[in-house]
């Protein structure tokens, strides 16, 4: 936690709200109201040094979203931290925000107590999120994260093979790399095909080179 004043700015076209977190920010210990505006439109030529430390940010704002705005005072004021404040949860406005710049994902109903201590958290470097906004984020890595590749149960021996195969290597060249006759890779291949359930060298090649067997 700072010392110091945290000084917060909010984005946010309900007037009870911005109304609301103005209040909370002034009698709150540490921390101090910077500025509230109803829409991007109003706010981005006033968000200017001196800056605010955090930026709450509606993203469902009339005019330009929250999301766009985002964007571009991340563009213009690196250092500056963006939060988001919305009634919203889906994947797709989640992701777009942290994608343009978001440092951390809070929903509306977030207990005032929970609210200070996420203004406090980013301004020390961390990225505060709502629990159930934290699933999902956690949920989308893990659709983005690279699938393993099938486990078709190549030997090393037969990964190789495979490797020279997607080089262009014939049989008898293919042997000389790996010490073999050719007719010994011709059987390993053979092994392959079963393994892979494909007919020919050029079908194992690209289904390899698809899946993640071989680079």
């Amino acid at each position: 936690m700072t010392d110091r004043v945290i000084r917060v700015a909010v984005i946010e076209d309900r007037p009870d709200i911005r109304e609301a977190l103005e209040l909370l920010l002034d009698e709150t210990e540490g921390l101090a109201f910077a500025g509230a505006w109803g829409s991007m439109e109003e706010a981005l030529p006033r968000i200017a040094p001196p800056l605010p430390d955090v930026v709450l940010v509606d993203i469902g704002l009339p005019g330009m979203s929250g999301i766009e705005g985002i964007r571009i005072l991340a563009r213009r004021h690196p250092a500056l931290i963006l939060l988001v404040l919305s009634i919203y949860a889906e994947d797709q406005r989640i992701f777009d925000a942290l994608c343009a710049g978001a440092t951390g994902y809070l929903v509306k109903n977030t207990p005032p107590d929970e609210l200070i201590d996420a203004l406090r958290q980013a301004v020390a470097g961390g990225s505060p999120m709502s629990p159930q906004i934290a699933r999902r984020v956690i949920g989308l890595f893990r659709e983005l994260a690279p699938k393993s590749p099938p486990d078709y149960h190549l030997t090393p021996h037969e990964t190789r093979l495979l490797r020279l195969m997607a080089e262009g290597l014939h049989y008898r060249t293919a042997g000389e790399r790996l010490g073999v006759t050719a007719s010994t890779v011709s059987f390993h291949l053979q092994q392959i095909y079963r393994k892979l359930q494909v007919q020919t060298k050029s079908e194992a090649v690209a289904k390899a080179l698809r899946e993640g067997l071989i680079e």
